[in-house]
């Protein structure tokens, strides 16, 4: 295996580069979505794909050939990384479905709205929320703001009743 190995390999390289660049671009997009991990593993697949040439004798076509390594590659770093969040489609089908991107910006601005209307609150009434939505009861609040468990408790009454109120119409402090 002279020059003339290592001029096909180039030629051959180059050539599957030139044709599925763009290709396999979206294929390491597709494995990676981290940025920096993305160009490293566009990287590993350009270099097993420039290292493959040397045993490619046209048993399948280029095209397939391309696509094989690549993904070879991909897979073999999704492995080695032992990603536990990756699941079969088997499983997939199980599990419950996420909201829309619509559904997710509502979710936060609902509680970033939620957030705006409870700081706007004075204390101790403020507070008492903040320790209710941590899931406290009436008893350890009131431990720790110095009221009684019943004086929480009506706090918390009236003050969902008026965040309520006002969440619905859209006031802001």
């Amino acid at each position: 295996m002279g020059q003339g190995m290592d001029a096909r390999q180039d030629d051959l390289y180059l050539k599957a580069s030139a044709e599925f660049g763009p290709a396999l671009d979206r294929l390491a997009r597709a494995y990676e979505a981290d940025p920096s991990q993305r160009l490293d593993l566009l990287q590993d697949i350009h270099f097993a794909l420039w290292r493959s040439f040397s045993g490619f004798a046209g048993q399948c076509s280029l095209r397939t050939w391309v696509y094989r390594v690549a993904h070879n590659v991909g897979i073999s770093r999704r492995v080695r990384r032992r990603r536990p969040h990756l699941i079969s489609l088997e499983d997939m089908d199980q599990l419950p479905a996420d909201g829309t991107p619509e559904e997710d910006v509502h979710s936060a601005q609902a509680l970033a709205r939620l957030h705006a209307l409870i700081r706007a609150l004075k204390s101790p009434d403020g507070q008492v929320m903040l320790l209710y939505l941590e899931d406290m009861d009436a008893g350890a609040i009131g431990e720790i703001t110095g009221l009684s468990a019943r004086a929480v408790a009506t706090r918390i009454h009236r003050i969902k009743a008026l965040l309520a109120r006002n969440f619905r119409q859209g006031e802001f402090p």
